[in-house]
């Protein structure tokens, strides 16, 4: 079974940063893409950014510039380091993991309030 344990959302003021990390696990899993996604209240759930095994990375333009995406290939475990945080930033951040078969999974989610 593959579990996604995500961390790090909190209440930040506007222009603060915060830290979010997602760690994957399974007994066979075997991790191709990462990514995070989010949903804001009334709205449809939106990519972030997603990272290749090899390190590729796909960011959205509205946070380009602000928002970096990392991972740890040993570990399963992806970040999601965000700068100069805006309200509009606030959401719901979900981790997303695409496996080698081609399987999706997500984790429960962490809540990111960024204050003005």
């Amino acid at each position: 079974q593959v579990q996604l344990v995500e961390s790090g959302g909190d209440l930040v003021q506007a222009g603060g940063s915060l830290r979010l990390s997602c760690a994957a696990s399974g007994r066979f899993l075997r991790v191709n893409v990462m990514g995070w996604y989010r949903q804001a209240p009334g709205k449809q759930r939106e990519l972030v950014a997603t990272i290749t095994h090899s390190g590729s990375t796909d960011i959205a333009a509205s946070v380009t510039g602000r928002f970096t995406i990392s991972r740890d290939n040993a570990k399963n475990m992806v970040y999601l380091q965000m700068n100069s945080l805006k309200p509009e930033d606030t959401a719901v951040y979900y981790c997303k993991v695409v496996s080698y078969a081609n399987n999706d999974y997500w984790g429960q989610g962490t809540q990111v309030t960024v204050s003005s």
